[in-house]
């Protein structure tokens, strides 16, 4: 099981180079990020944008614009079009956002005539590595899913186990956080958690072990989850992080980032490829992160 994102970045690397299209790629962290990768050997990349602007960032940063495929596409709109388009045709195997809403890559992955096969539900899965743990955390949804519904929820955690087996881990244990760690009636997440520990218990999610309701402490801690008698497999070793809402998800995923110094990434699944999706704020090093983790996985779907 991969634990860190160096190991991450090798086996990438190992996986031999897949091509990214970047939409609106005119923004100097992501054609940094995308540098790195490059000179890894982990990605080609075709860079949709301006092109005028694209090279000038690229020679501001020393890099060679000689060494992409530019496509001068001025309209942010179009430019996602386009990046969905190679993937559609089999040129580039995932889709990176560049310097344009989520909500504009999102209409050209959705269109129903030019956009991506969907395999279920969209949902953004962050992966992060906080130092004092000897694993990975998986935490769904933080970033589109606004109040899943259950029949959300079964898809949200589908989207993160898949992350999961990318990064070698073959049965995650998944946790299903609310805010207290029995079911109560009137908090809809614990009903929610009731049941889907009952489908995975059935087969109807598989692949994973599905523990809930959780506390978020009793989850990610042993000794919290010793400490209320909560002898579940998933207690206190959770690897999947699946949240109540995207309020929820959004606060913890950042929380981590800024208050803990988690290297992270992230990405989109269900659209048949997986798409780079980090914050604008997000430095370098976690957009690298995120296309390293979207070659993996691209890798295990193809």
């Amino acid at each position: 099981m991969i634990k860190d994102f160096e190991t991450i970045l090798k086996h990438a690397k190992e996986s031999g180079p897949k091509t990214i299209a970047v939409a609106a790629a005119e923004d100097d962290d992501v054609l940094k990020a995308v540098e790195y990768a490059r000179l890894e050997g982990i990605i080609n990349a075709i860079l949709i944008g301006d092109k005028e602007i694209i090279e000038t960032i690229l020679e501001e940063n020393c890099i060679s614009p000689d060494e992409y495929i530019i496509l001068d596409v001025k309209d942010k709109a179009e430019a996602c079009t386009r990046a969905v388009q190679l993937v559609r045709t089999g040129r580039a195997s995932t889709i990176m956002k560049g310097f344009v809403d989520t909500s504009v890559i999102l209409k050209a992955v959705l269109n129903k005539e030019a956009g991506l096969p969907l395999e279920g539900l969209l949902s953004h899965v962050g992966v992060l590595k906080v130092d004092r743990y000897d694993r990975f955390f998986i935490i769904s949804d933080s970033a589109l899913n606004i109040s899943p519904s259950l029949e959300d929820k079964v898809g949200i955690i589908e989207n993160a186990v898949k992350v999961a087996h990318a990064l070698g881990n073959p049965n995650p244990k998944v946790a299903i956080i609310c805010p207290v760690e029995k079911v109560n009636e009137k908090i809809v997440s614990t009903v929610h958690a009731a049941e889907l520990v009952k489908m995975n218990e059935e087969g109807i999610i598989t692949g994973c072990i599905v523990g809930g309701p959780f506390a978020l402490d009793n989850a990610v801690s042993e000794e919290a989850a010793k400490h209320k008698g909560i002898s579940h497999p998933v207690a206190g070793k959770a690897d999947v992080l699946i949240t109540p809402n995207l309020e929820v998800g959004n606060v913890l995923n950042k929380a981590m980032e800024y208050f803990a110094y988690t290297e992270k990434a992230g990405i989109i699944m269900g659209a048949g490829a997986p798409i780079v999706l980090t914050s604008r704020a997000s430095s370098s090093v976690s957009k690298l992160n995120s296309i390293a983790v979207a070659v993996l996985v691209a890798d295990k779907i193809s």
